[in-house]
């Protein structure tokens, strides 16, 4: 008999967790940044991804110059450093034809915004917990990463590199809680068979990598270094900003130029138990490789293979979870898994 009440508690107590635990889920809204705290549920993100007036593929894409323009808040804090602009890069002639010499390397960037609630007061949040390689790989599995040194990370001199250092500081240094990453993704599904495909048949001496090799810094910026009032007017949110979590993705082998998770933790004006969490993640993406359309699309094997379709999670070889879904899908997954660790650590 008292097994069998001790089974029955134990079952009671089990389901109790498992609810405790229960899983984030996305609810796309027009705008993140417009969902006041008051409207945001318990459990629910608020996600958007969407560009006004575009369609298809460009659905989720800005030009980093429309970008620039409209939405000044953004870049100054999303950009790679506040003062970014697209780099000058020196083109080889390829047989894709295109300019060569120095050119100016146009950008489009996927922006997507996310809010969400967690149960504790944000100084009941201590952020250096996260700044760990073992929270970076609990986020996505699919990556994987080592700890590097700042010694250790690219000049940035090569078409890739230039443009990203930050005139600021150097990369992996200067921030009181920081971890510098070394990281890489296998591509999945069938896009390596298709990356297969697009190296034997262009005539190129530069090869198309089935792997996503890329170096970042993770950082709790210091709160004496927040600008509050920009802050404040980038999450559209008028309360103290209590902390910064920021990882800058400064170099990455291909596709690329760079990348950047930030997110803001501010206490919820109607309620001082809760955090208010608006995070962002920034994605910006060499406009050569969505013109490769016309390349792509004449060749039979390869149509689903054209990059814009692909990147956008719109391909017939989009597959899994992670990169190879496409970054719509992707920052999805990362934001909620995200948010789900927040709120389990207690």
């Amino acid at each position: 008999m008292w097994m069998r009440h001790a089974s029955v508690l134990v079952a009671l107590l089990g389901s109790l967790s498992a609810a405790g635990a229960q899983e984030f889920r996305i609810e796309d809204v027009p705008s993140a940044r417009a969902v006041t705290a008051g409207d945001l549920k318990p459990g629910v993100i608020a996600f958007s991804d969407q560009q006004s007036g575009a369609a298809g593929a460009d659905a989720n894409l800005i030009a980093f110059s429309e970008w620039t323009r409209a939405r000044p808040a953004e870049k100054k804090f999303l950009a790679l450093y506040p003062d970014y602009v697209e780099p000058t890069v020196t083109k080889v002639a390829s047989s894709s034809g295109g300019p060569t010499g120095p050119t100016v390397e146009k950008l489009s960037m996927y922006v997507a915004q996310a809010r969400f609630l967690l149960d504790r007061a944000p100084g009941a949040i201590m952020l250096s917990r996260y700044v760990t390689l073992a929270f970076l790989e609990k986020i996505d599995p699919a990556i994987k990463h080592k700890a590097i040194a700042a010694a250790d990370v690219s000049p940035l001199s090569d078409t890739q590199g230039t443009g990203n250092q930050n005139p600021e500081r150097r990369w992996c240094t200067g921030r009181p809680a920081l971890i510098c990453i070394q990281s890489s993704y296998k591509l999945e599904g069938r896009i390596p068979l298709g990356i297969m495909l697009v190296n034997k048949l262009r005539d190129s001496a530069k090869k198309v990598s089935d792997q996503i090799d890329f170096q970042s810094e993770l950082s709790q910026p210091a709160t004496a270094d927040l600008d509050q009032a920009g802050l404040r007017d980038l999450t559209g949110i008028d309360a103290p900003v209590a902390g910064v979590l920021e990882q800058n993705i400064f170099y990455v082998n291909q596709i690329m130029k760079f990348g950047k998770f930030f997110a803001v933790f501010q206490a919820d004006p109607a309620d001082s138990g809760k955090t208010v969490v608006t995070a962002f993640m920034v994605l910006a993406v060499e406009a050569g490789v969505l013109d490769k359309k016309k390349e792509y699309e004449n060749v039979p094997v390869l149509r689903n293979l054209v990059p814009a379709q692909v990147l956008m999670g719109q391909s017939s070889f989009n597959s899994g979870d992670s990169i190879s879904a496409g970054l719509p899908k992707y920052a999805r997954n990362e934001i909620k898994t995200i948010a789900g660790l927040l709120a389990r650590d207690k």
